[in-house]
């Protein structure tokens, strides 16, 4: 008998999972429209849209670092149409020492795919007398205390980056929090912050029309897209490279493992697209696209790296 019940619940998940989605699916991003979530949360969704015959929207939850909405789509129905595209302040927040984030990453959430990764690319405006890693650093230790970065919002894979440097180099610097790295980067370019680690989504293209300095790139190996500006390894700084976010894909707990499950082959299929994978490359994101069980070993590596982070920084929530 109970070989038989399982058999029928998991007949008709399955056929459920076959005829999700019968209504438009929510992506909720918890930045602001225009950022490097955003901008890639828009490309999944544009194109599982066409793939799955059911509209994919976007909704923008900016504020709190994510928190505002993390927390509600962990709150939300497990029914697969409300969905959380994230990236690393899903596991930063509940380690920020006066966190004020109400939810655990590994019991609210399933994971569905991770979509990609976005190296970091240090920015400063194009008028800046700060023109390499070594003026920057110089002009924090001349100066300490003065020079600002923007940041997406404490805790933030940009304000870590900063965090990093600081406690690297022994200077100290002004964290200037906005709602997204959008916003952040329209101060930078305005030359009323300094600088900014920026995720290389959409950059190149103000560096080349001269409206941003590009001062070093967080990869491994040259980028493509920015030529001629070095890695982090070139300017003594290797460990930055470790801060490059991950945006990824994640459904609230309890979600039927069917659902979880076809998503997670849709968006494979879909990042596996010859178009998708150009429009991803134009924005010098770098594709991944794993499994369920892969995403999740991934969330737990990456939260106990940045609990050393956040430990050895000294960063507090707001």
């Amino acid at each position: 008998m109970r070989r038989l019940i399982a058999f029928a619940l998991f007949f008709s998940a399955a056929v459920h999972a076959q005829t999700y989605p019968s209504k438009p699916v929510k992506f909720v991003v918890g930045f602001g429209a225009g950022g490097p979530t955003d901008v890639i949360a828009r490309f999944v969704a544009q194109d599982l849209t066409q793939a799955m015959g059911q509209s994919f929207l976007v909704e923008n939850k900016p504020g709190a670092n994510a928190i505002i909405a993390t927390e509600f789509v962990a709150k939300s129905a497990p029914d697969g149409y409300t969905l959380l595209f994230s990236s690393l302040s899903l596991l930063v927040n509940p380690l920020l020492p006066g966190t004020k984030a109400n939810y655990d990453p590994f019991k609210d959430f399933a994971p569905v795919s991770n979509a990609a990764n976005l190296p970091m690319v240090v920015v400063t405006a194009a008028s800046s007398p700060i023109n390499s890693m070594k003026d920057l650093v110089a002009q924090a230790k001349a100066k300490p205390g003065e020079l600002s970065y923007a940041t997406s919002g404490i805790g933030g894979s940009t304000h870590l980056a900063g965090a990093m440097l600081e406690v690297m180099t022994g200077i100290k610097m002004i964290n200037v929090p906005f709602k997204g790295n959008g916003p952040a980067l329209v101060e930078v370019l305005a030359g009323r912050v300094s600088f900014m680690f920026y995720p290389v989504v959409g950059i190149a293209d103000q560096i080349t029309a001269k409206k941003l300095k590009a001062l070093a790139v967080g990869t491994v190996a040259p980028h493509p897209d920015f030529p001629g500006i070095p890695i982090m390894k070139d300017v003594g700084y290797p460990e930055l490279v470790q801060t490059a976010p991950w945006v990824g894909l994640l459904a609230p707990a309890g979600t039927s493992p069917a659902i979880v499950s076809r998503l997670s082959e849709e968006m494979r299929k879909s990042l596996a697209k010859p178009e998708m994978r150009e429009r991803m490359k134009s924005q010098g994101a770098i594709i991944i696209g794993d499994t369920p069980a892969e995403f999740a070993a991934f969330l737990k590596k990456d939260s106990e790296r940045w609990a050393q982070v956040i430990k050895a920084s000294g960063v507090k929530a707001e």
